[in-house]
């Protein structure tokens, strides 16, 4: 079944790399991975609707303006490191948006955005790994959004409220990203109690009923309990900005939940 009605927007953990394709990653149990990896492959029956293009923020692409993917068939951007080779061989052939991309960038023009159309970079693994898992058969058309260089909240709240009519156009907007991203602390015990305290924080910020309260707090986040020790860099964060934006008035959910390496992570939903 095709969208027809207001699709949700989702914010979701991507992993580390191409963890979902490769053997267990050293230092982390064997199975780490795998409550992360059942999550996604369960957002399209759990949305239960299938959209005519999917809208990614992805946190592995900054630019100085904004930037759109418009290529028909994107290639992939393998921007990962060590990893075995297979996962240098990974193939996500799904159809890009170039006409989607359009229609984007003359919303976010319209909100004072300036936009640029990429048409060599191929989608990042921010994108193809999680879709791997969401899309399997890469049926569902992709288009790629960047991430401002600036890493300014407020300014990617207002890009996702800028967004936000597609909803109601069958396009769904992912933001793909992590809610802990400390790859210094990552595999030890340190951090873990700040990554908790920020993880309560947010599912807290984001579940409320309060829509203003929300943006208030998310353009704030570096003052929340271990906001900085969780995100040394807010790109892996940024992602839920542009999704909560476009959530507009709607309530968010935790959909995910799970530990990594004792670090908690946690997926969004709105709408």
């Amino acid at each position: 079944m095709t969208a027809t009605t207001r699709l949700p927007t989702l914010f979701i953990p991507h992993g580390g790399g191409p963890c979902f394709f490769m053997g267990p990653m050293g230092g982390l149990a064997p199975d780490a991975w795998d409550a992360m990896a059942n999550y996604l492959r369960g957002i399209d029956a759990a949305i239960g609707v299938r959209p005519r293009a999917v809208l990614v923020i992805s946190g592995h692409w900054e630019t100085g303006r904004l930037a759109l993917n418009v290529q028909a068939n994107p290639p992939l951007l393998y921007d990962y490191y060590g990893f075995p080779e297979h996962t240098y061989k990974l193939t996500y052939p799904a159809p890009g948006a170039p006409d989607l991309a359009r229609e984007v960038a003359a919303l976010l023009q319209g909100a004072g955005f300036p936009v640029e159309f990429e048409q060599e970079r191929g989608l990042d693994h921010g994108v193809f790994v999680p879709f791997k898992l969401i899309y399997p058969d890469a049926d569902v058309p992709v288009l790629q959004l960047s991430l401002q260089q600036n890493l300014d909240p407020a300014e990617h709240l207002a890009v996702g409220r800028a967004l936000a009519p597609l909803r109601d156009q069958g396009v769904l907007i992912i933001g793909s990203g992590n809610s802990y991203h400390n790859l210094r602390d990552f595999l030890g015990p340190r951090g873990t109690a700040a990554a908790t305290a920020f993880d309560t924080w947010l599912n807290t910020a984001l579940t409320g009923d309060d829509p203003a309260e929300r943006t208030r707090k998310l353009t704030a986040w570096t003052a929340a309990p271990g906001a900085l020790e969780s995100h040394p860099r807010a790109e892996h964060l940024l992602p839920l900005m542009v999704a909560a934006g476009a959530a507009g008035d709607d309530a968010g959910t935790r959909t995910f939940h799970g530990p990594i390496a004792g670090k908690p992570i946690s997926g969004f939903q709105f709408g």
